[in-house]
């Protein structure tokens, strides 16, 4: 008894030996995301005609790195993470900047640094930054604070101003992700409801403002996501091949390496944005009700950490990355449905993307930081709370 009240306090304390931190990280989520990588290199590997190049070997590789990636951001006191928030958030901000000077140009759009043996995206990074950034600032509010709208000024304007920085590259997928994320933490840090339908009749009202300032593939994404069948082999090329292979792949699919939307070239980007289809297609409803699943149970155990930890910083972080998560599958799923316009977010786990993954593996290196720590107490200006 005496033992364990002394092992307790220590947990408490964060004084816990590189071996006690490895015992504590929940393995049982290192599988399940692990098992979601897996169904991304069968999918690649189908995507490439049965091959492993270009796409499943790297992906193997880029999971791997992220998992020595995860383990290591797991074993940093949630503490030093609250410490060193918002010099994160600088860093994440300047290569966002750094963007608009000297990015790389891809499919449109300028989005990466060129690093030589890799390429960069910042706005992947920025959601990683933002989540520790603002659970920063409301660590340390208590509800006055969080109820007087200038204190509210400097963290919306953390949210929008990156978020402007991103529409602009143009990334509109991420945009929103960034700011339904942000929202979603505003909510959780004690914001009033009424305050959210200000924004919202608000940014209801600046539509047709907002409108004149999107880019034509951009408005054409919109008006096809409202009309489809309008220019079937253009704009609306995309979605209504999308719809056409989830409806052949049927309860059963058509078999491994047997979709013909995709291997026939009629599915676009099968390895990136819509590589849940092509799946839909060769194992059917039941595999992409069976891999949705999946991705509930990473969901329930974000939100199970977050409800775990008895330091506020922790919680906020660990809601902020289940949400950010929830963003990547909800979006992309809906996007290859044709609930929502197509926005360009990856499956998470499963889509080839280098900087996805490792944003992903370095977000639930966060979770699992704050679940290893979920013992130790933060007080307001983040040192250790005795109480």
């Amino acid at each position: 008894m005496i033992g364990d009240g002394l092992m307790h306090a220590r947990l408490r304390r964060g004084e816990m030996s590189l071996g006690e931190k490895l015992w504590q990280v929940s393995w049982s989520f290192v599988l399940l995301i692990a098992v979601l990588a897996g169904i991304g290199v069968a999918m690649l590997y189908s995507a490439a005609n049965g091959d492993m190049d270009p796409w499943a070997s790297r992906h193997i590789t880029r999971f791997g790195v992220g998992l020595a990636l995860l383990l290591a951001v797991a074993m940093i006191d949630v503490r030093q993470w609250m410490r060193y928030a918002y010099w994160l958030y600088g860093l994440a901000f300047v290569l966002l900047v750094a963007v608009e000077v000297k990015g790389t140009v891809g499919m449109g759009a300028q989005r990466w640094i060129d690093l030589g043996f890799f390429q960069i995206q910042p706005s992947e990074l920025m959601k990683v930054a933002l989540v520790l950034a603002l659970a920063r600032v409301f660590h340390g509010a208590d509800l006055s604070d969080v109820g007087r709208p200038l204190f509210l000024l400097v963290p919306t304007l953390m949210v929008l101003v990156p978020v402007a920085l991103v529409l602009k590259q143009p990334d509109l997928g991420t945009a929103l992700m960034m700011l339904a994320g942000g929202g979603v933490l505003f909510f959780v840090a004690g914001v009033r409801l009424w305050k959210f339908a200000v924004v919202f009749v608000a940014g209801l009202s600046a539509i047709p403002v907002a409108w004149q300032f999107l880019h034509e593939y951009q408005k054409r994404r919109v008006l096809t996501f409202l009309e489809p069948e309008r220019d079937p082999l253009g704009a609306g090329y995309h979605i209504l091949q999308s719809k056409i292979a989830l409806g052949s792949g049927g309860l059963w699919g058509k078999g491994f390496l047997g979709g013909t939307q995709s291997h026939l070239n009629f599915l676009p980007e099968k390895q990136t944005d819509f590589i849940f289809v092509m799946l839909a297609e060769e194992f059917g409803m039941l595999a992409g009700m069976g891999l949705l699943l999946l991705y509930v149970l990473v969901l329930v155990y974000g939100i199970a950490i977050s409800v775990r930890a008895r330091n506020h910083f922790g919680r906020l972080v660990a809601i902020g990355v289940t949400v950010t998560f929830f963003l990547y599958v909800f979006i992309n799923i809906a996007m290859v449905m044709g609930l929502i316009p197509v926005v360009g977010v990856p499956l998470p786990l499963v889509s080839y993307g280098g900087t996805a993954m490792l944003t992903l593996m370095l977000s639930f290196g966060l979770l699992m930081s704050v679940w290893v720590h979920r013992d130790v107490q933060i007080g307001r200006r983040g040192a250790f709370d005795e109480g």
